[in-house]
């Protein structure tokens, strides 16, 4: 939190709003302490807590009993403004200096004293000794752990580590190939930045991949090779798994799919965006003039969602970047969290990304918003598909969840068991069930009649290959399973699912009847 976003803080603390804190526990900025005549020893916790985390309010005074809060006043409220005050602006019992602001209040003639703790710029903070550093988790104070700890003092270095350079490399230790590939895509995407006209030697040295004959950790990171990588982050991945399930103990097995480890980050994030595009709605629309237009506003949520992991991720952590593909929702979290609130970036328009090196990679090679965290963009998915978006952050990790409709997943029945890189799930076909004729469709029970022709016809212009294929053969077998459109579409089970909820998502199809014994029905528009 910012020096002008804590005083706007500070001055929001008004009587009305004390009032209203003190009818709901749920406030994470918010603490109380009885206190009538001596300051408690776990005001030092909440101190620590507070000024490691976004700053908060410690109120002495009150006393919480379970859900209720009673105002009991304090004695003498200057003697404990003036030991409080002394004792944080002093470096005797904290390691770094604390400037709280007080504030006074009187209910119902008994005196309440109210005081900010801000956030501090140097972290951890703690008293007497490291171990006890505390964070705020929820509305309460938790000893952080070491993992948390190491984090704080990571974050001491948020936006300077990707241009620090890395000893015993060199310009020969990036991969030819993904530097070529990634100069060749700047000249495709992006033709008229200057850095295109550059040597390779005043590219590298403009870019900060490489800096007094070595490379920069982003360098590194971005177009090094494998093994020079692991020789400084011992394990570098970035982990990518499809669970058929809500949760892991309620899928059959771990996983169906998992991407293999790759050379670097540029690597990375192909392979990584060719995969999540399997679960975004791209339709393709004709113009009046007979031009074809691509709607990709559901990918490129995906794709700065995607993008904002790798950039803000801390890659010195013993956590990996993730990202998880459950049957109702895309997680990606990454080790490292945000320097400010979720609230707080999504008021601003500029970005204040861990690695700036790897964030101006992005952003020429246009895979990026140039300003900012890319929240609206990433928000466009429930305008989208109508499901949430949330973002959460803590000591240590971000999370940024993509919803997925369940309704819209295929039902599952049985498969191999998971847990190598090529295994892959069997489905059956089917969901939910319904009556067996609808005015809204067409039972198609028999042969490819004519009329179903026609309607393919109508509705495949906007559609993939593969989802056409898939309504071709439901058209000739309605009873057909996902195993079976597997093997004659020639794509994996996974993605016979993730088309046929991009096919129901668009009313093109509908599921008569149960997993065993359904059929599917192609959803007839000129008859509704």
């Amino acid at each position: 939190m910012s020096e002008s976003q804590n005083i706007e803080y500070k001055k929001s603390m008004t009587k009305q709003k004390l009032l209203e804190h003190l009818q709901d526990i749920e406030w994470d900025n918010f603490e109380v302490k009885k206190a009538e005549n001596k300051l408690p020893q776990s005001c030092w916790d909440t101190v620590s807590a507070f000024a490691n985390t976004s700053g908060g309010w410690l109120v002495l005074g009150v006393s919480q009993n379970g859900k209720k809060f009673d105002v009991t006043g304090v004695a003498d409220m200057e003697k404990l403004e003036q030991d409080l005050g002394n004792t944080l602006r002093s470096k005797n019992k904290f390691n770094v200096v604390i400037t709280p602001t007080f504030q006074k209040f009187d209910i119902d003639g008994k005196k309440i004293l109210a005081c900010f703790i801000p956030s501090s710029d140097i972290k951890p903070v703690y008293y007497n000794s490291l171990t006890n550093t505390f964070i705020r988790t929820g509305s309460g104070d938790q000893r952080a752990t070491e993992f948390e700890i190491n984090s704080l003092f990571r974050d001491q270095t948020f936006g300077t580590m990707s241009e620090k350079t890395v000893e015993g490399t060199s310009v020969d230790s990036l991969n030819k190939s993904s530097y070529n590939r990634f100069r060749e895509y700047l000249k495709w995407r992006n033709p008229d930045l200057r850095y295109n006209q550059m040597n390779d030697d005043e590219f590298n040295r403009r870019l900060k991949i490489v800096k007094d004959g070595k490379l920069t950790y982003g360098g590194l990171l971005f177009l090094g090779k494998n093994e020079e990588i692991t020789d400084t982050f011992s394990d570098f991945r970035v982990d990518y798994f499809e669970i058929p399930g809500t949760n892991y103990s309620d899928a059959a097995v771990r996983y169906t799919y998992r991407i293999d480890e790759q050379e670097n980050l540029w690597e990375y994030y192909f392979v990584l965006f060719q995969r999540l595009k399997n679960y975004a709605n791209n339709p393709l629309t004709i113009g009046e003039m007979g031009i074809g237009h691509e709607d990709t506003k559901e990918i490129d949520a995906l794709r700065e969602a995607l993008v904002n992991l790798l950039i803000h991720s801390d890659y010195f952590s013993i956590m990996k970047p993730r990202i998880r593909v459950f049957s109702n929702r895309i997680e990606f979290e990454n080790p490292g969290s945000l320097p400010l609130s979720v609230e707080e970036l999504m008021k601003i328009d500029e970005s204040l990304p861990r690695n700036p090196v790897l964030a101006k990679f992005f952003r020429i090679a246009k895979l990026c918003e140039s300003g900012g965290y890319g929240f609206d963009k990433m928000l466009e998915w429930k305008k989208q598909t109508g499901n949430d978006v949330t973002f959460e952050t803590s000591i240590g990790k971000t999370k940024c969840t993509f919803m997925i409709d369940t309704t819209q997943v295929i039902g599952e029945e049985s498969g191999t068991e998971g847990g190598t890189e090529n295994e892959e799930r069997g489905t059956k076909s089917g969901m939910k069930s319904g009556t067996t004729e609808e005015k809204s469709g067409i039972n198609i029970t028999e042969s490819i009649t004519e009329s179903a022709k026609n309607i393919t016809e109508n509705i495949t212009e906007k559609l993939t290959d593969n989802q056409k294929k898939i309504i071709e053969n439901i058209i000739n077998n309605p009873h057909i399973t996902s195993d079976e459109l597997s093997l004659i579409v020639g794509i994996a089970p996974v993605n016979i699912r993730v088309n046929i909820r991009k096919l129901k998502h668009k009313g093109i199809i509908r599921r008569d009847g149960a997993d065993k014994g359904g059929k599917w029905i192609i959803i007839d528009k000129e008859k509704e």
